[in-house]
Formats: C-alpha cells, sequence, structure tokens
C-alpha cells in the first residue's frame, strides 16, 4: 500500500480549505446560498453553523448566581471550518479546531474567548506568520481540550500532535511530552489521579496496530505496547480500570481506494471485519479478544473491575455506521445514540451487553477523579440537531429526536434525571465539576453550553448535580455562538 500521511490521507476537506486559504480577516464561511440546491449540509447549518470571527468579552452578564468556589476556566473544543469556499470540501471532523472558554473566578465570569488553533494551515488562513517549524501532520486538533500537568492541550486522533494553549487560549506550539512522543496521539486520554498516570490508545493508517501510551508522572513516554490489530480500524476512544486497558476493535477500517480518491475521511462500515472488544493488563502483556456483535461504539462514560470481570459503560451506535456519510458532511446512522454497559466475563469468556438507557444522547461524561475506578453517576447530552444530523436522509428520525436535554444517570438505581431545554436550546457535554471537600460522588456542578434561540447565541449553564431538574444555579450569557462541536473539560486554577 502507498504511503500516507494525515495530509493526503485525510485531504480533502482541509486540504481544499487550505488551499483556498484567504488572507487577513476576510473568511467566507459556507452558507446555504453556497451550496448546491440538491444537496443538504447539516453539519454547516443551525447548531453547527461555524462562527467566522474570534471574541473577548470581559464581566459578562449573569443570570443567578455563580458559585464562588468555581474558580478556573470552562473550554470545549469543536471544528469550526474555516475559509471553505464550497460545502463539498467540508467534513464535520475535518473542521478547524477552535477553543471556547469562560474564565470563573469569585463570583465572577470574568471572560469568554473563542480561539482556533493555530496550525500552520490555519495561521496560513489568518495571514499570520507561524513561528516555528511545521510538524508532521500538522492540523488544528479540533476534538478535545485537557488539563495536563499546568498546561491545556487540545487533542487530535490519528497524526497530530497536541497542541498547547495559554491560559488566555493562545496557541503556545506543539508537545510532544518532551521529545518522547513518536507517531499518533489520541483525542479521548484517560488520567488516573491515583496514580498519576495519562493513558491513551493511539492509531494510524499504515500501521498494523494500535499503542498503548503510559505518559509517566514527570509528563514523559514511559511506556508503549503495540496491539496487532487488521485493517487499520479507528478506534476513537477507549477504557481503562485499575486492572486493565480495553480496547474496541469495530468494523470501521481505513479504505485506500478512498485516501486515493481524496475522501474526506476515508474510513468505511467493513462487513468482513468481527467487531471485537480486547482486554489486556495495564501493565502490557497479552491481549483477550471477545467477539460481540457488530456495533459503532462512540464513547467510554467510565469502567472499573469488578471481581473477574470489567464493567463498561459506553455509548453506542447500531450498525452499519458511515462515519464519512453517504450524502451529508459528516456521520451517517441509521439510528440514534444509546447508553449501554458492557461487562466481559473473563472467567467464561464472554461478553454481555445491556441497554442503560435508550434515550438518543451522546458526550457521556463521570465525575474525573473516578476514571478507571467504580462510578454510582454518569453525565450525558441530548441535542436534537445532533441526532437529526445523523440521521440526515434516512427519513423521519423518532420523536425522542427531537428533545434537547442534560441527563444525570444513577447507575445503581438505574434510574434517570432529566433537566429539560426548550426547542432550539441545543445543549453540548456537560462536564462535572466537583466540589471541594466533596461529601459524595455528585456533590458538585455540572457546566455546559446551552443554545439560547431567543437571543440567537450561547449560555454556560451551571446545574447543581443534587438538584440536577431544578432551575441552574447560573446562566451566563456569551456574546456569541458556541456551535455543537466535541469535547471540553474543566481547568481550576492552580
Amino acid at each position: 500500500m502507498a504511503e500516507h500521511t494525515r495530509r493526503t490521507v485525510l485531504r480533502g476537506a482541509a486540504g481544499i480549505a487550505a488551499a483556498s486559504a484567504l488572507t487577513g480577516a476576510a473568511i467566507r464561511p459556507a452558507t446555504a446560498a453556497t451550496a448546491a440546491a440538491e444537496h443538504r449540509y447539516p453539519f454547516l447549518e443551525g447548531a453547527f453553523a461555524p462562527v467566522t470571527e474570534e471574541l473577548t468579552a470581559f464581566d459578562l452578564p449573569v443570570t443567578g448566581r455563580i458559585p464562588r468556589e468555581l474558580n478556573g476556566r470552562y473550554l470545549r473544543n469543536g471544528p469550526n471550518v474555516l475559509g471553505l469556499e464550497h460545502p463539498r470540501a467540508h467534513h464535520w471532523m475535518l473542521g478547524d479546531g477552535m477553543v471556547h472558554g469562560v474564565r470563573l473566578r469569585d463570583g465572577r465570569a470574568e471572560w469568554y474567548r473563542n480561539r482556533w488553533v493555530r496550525s500552520s494551515q490555519v495561521a496560513a488562513k489568518l495571514g499570520e506568520p507561524y513561528p516555528r517549524p511545521v510538524p508532521p501532520d500538522d492540523f488544528a486538533c479540533n476534538t478535545h481540550v485537557i488539563p495536563y500537568r499546568g498546561r491545556i492541550l487540545a487533542l487530535q486522533e490519528s497524526g497530530p500532535l497536541p497542541y498547547e494553549l495559554d491560559g488566555e487560549l493562545n496557541t503556545v506550539g506543539t508537545h510532544d511530552f518532551q521529545g518522547t512522543l513518536e507517531g499518533a496521539f489520541t483525542a479521548h486520554t484517560k488520567y488516573d489521579a491515583r496514580t498519576d498516570e495519562l493513558h491513551a490508545i493511539t492509531y494510524y493508517p499504515t500501521w498494523d496496530h494500535v499503542r498503548h501510551l503510559v505518559v509517566g508522572p514527570d509528563g514523559r513516554l514511559a511506556r508503549t505496547t503495540r496491539i496487532p490489530v487488521a485493517d487499520a480500524p479507528m478506534m476513537h476512544d477507549f477504557a481503562l480500570t485499575e486492572r486493565h486497558v480495553v480496547v474496541f476493535d469495530v468494523p470501521v477500517t481505513f479504505d485506500p481506494a478512498a485516501a486515493e480518491r481524496g475522501a474526506p475521511v476515508p474510513y468505511v462500515w467493513n462487513r468482513e471485519h468481527p467487531a471485537r472488544v480486547g482486554v489486556m493488563p495495564r501493565g502490557g502483556g497479552a491481549v483477550r479478544w471477545f467477539d460481540v456483535d457488530p456495533v459503532f461504539y462512540s464513547h467510554t462514560l467510565n469502567a472499573y473491575d469488578e471481581g473477574a470481570s470489567v464493567v463498561i459503560d459506553l455509548t453506542t451506535y447500531p450498525a452499519p455506521f458511515d462515519v464519512a456519510g453517504p450524502t451529508t458532511d459528516g456521520p451517517h446512522a441509521v439510528g440514534t445514540a444509546r447508553l449501554e454497559r458492557w461487562t466481559v466475563d473473563l472467567r467464561h469468556g464472554r461478553v454481555r451487553r445491556r441497554t442503560l438507557d435508550d434515550r438518543p444522547q451522546e458526550f457521556p461524561r463521570v465525575n474525573e477523579e473516578l476514571v478507571s475506578h467504580r462510578h454510582r453517576y454518569g453525565y450525558s447530552a441530548a441535542a436534537a440537531e445532533m441526532s437529526v444530523a445523523y440521521l440526515a436522509g434516512d427519513g423521519n428520525p423518532p420523536d425522542r429526536a427531537f428533545s434537547n436535554a442534560l441527563l444525570k444517570h444513577d447507575l445503581v438505581r438505574g434510574t434517570a434525571q432529566v433537566h429539560r431545554l426548550p426547542r432550539g436550546a441545543a445543549a453540548g457535554e456537560a462536564v462535572f465539576v466537583p466540589r471541594e471537600h466533596a461529601a459524595r460522588e455528585d456533590d458538585g456542578y455540572a457546566l455546559a453550553y446551552v443554545h439560547d434561540p431567543d437571543r440567537g447565541a450561547a449560555d454556560l449553564v451551571i446545574l447543581a448535580a443534587q438538584d440536577f431538574t431544578g432551575a441552574p444555579v447560573a446562566r451566563i450569557h456569551l456574546p456569541g455562538r458556541v456551535p455543537l462541536g466535541f469535547h471540553g473539560s474543566w481547568i481550576p486554577d492552580a
């Protein structure tokens, strides 16, 4: 197979956008008027429509009262395509990364900022210099933003290095863990606070394996374990427990022919590729594989060991799942995502699957202090426009796909509390922030960006997790929209 890099493998949307880069501030986003009438581009419209400028606003207006103990930054990353000449060149997953942030201190919302991650291509499109050597597989990481050892890192899977941001969301440069990272990184790290280890599963289209990486307490890559796999599958997320690493080998695999044709995302649903779950000792060693029915695994809420079993709570889509989308500019599904529990019985060699909540929902999160350890509560988001966009072209979505809500799951009682939102109030991922000296796992707050259709802009909504269905503790009114995007973090003051 010909050698591929991100510039050739994923050259569609990003490459065409870069080739048509604009200079200065004259940025022309794709709109419905630029699209061919016979095509829909749902990931460029409505709640997904990219914003066209970077904003800075101070002393934000607030309805309610911001808890004084929330001192830090709430950041969220997502694709926000820049300089796109025609929507045919677009794929949502390849939009240039933009981080939206709100700074809270002593009961005040000090500022809001949104900034593109300055890759070499983004810098060129903005008419700015790129003041450093261009790294291999350079890309404006658009999927996650995390705190790590006093740094803020924007993340992307399959190729590019993380980009480091400063406290005001300016791009510092790429980060390679003190020169120890070679090859791809991930969008979904798992940080175990009890061992001070950062874990990742990384993949790349030309590899015949995926890699389990461990970054040690010194901030350097401490261990790499290669896990052989066939067909170069996409592994967007994984799971971690105290004793195990869990990987999900699902039938979305790299298609070299699609890459040669210039497909924006050359990954396809591969009916010949078996779906399976792999469980490996956390310290490395042999992987045990367990077959499962075909499904698209999306995100992990959390995982833990229970005797001779491994328990994973996660979101899935029914098979088949087209990550590239047959007629749209983003992923295409035949059904909505739901929350499941997979129990891998290591003694008897089987996987038991159980639906925890079949309501359309995505982006599950847990109290981060419990990553890899037993949890009771989880949080997820239901955004009507996301469900409808994923189902574009598949007829009429189910009625429940049109709801907007934030959900809190009690996984011991098997119940869920629903914080319902108005029509048009698209909700992003809810991140849990524990209170200082919290006595219970859910003693804290859930933070999420929610679109306010009356203002045509976003609010940062703060819910008391123990009064989840009640009125928000505070709504911080932002000066602009926050398009539906991916993942974020609370970054407390040191």
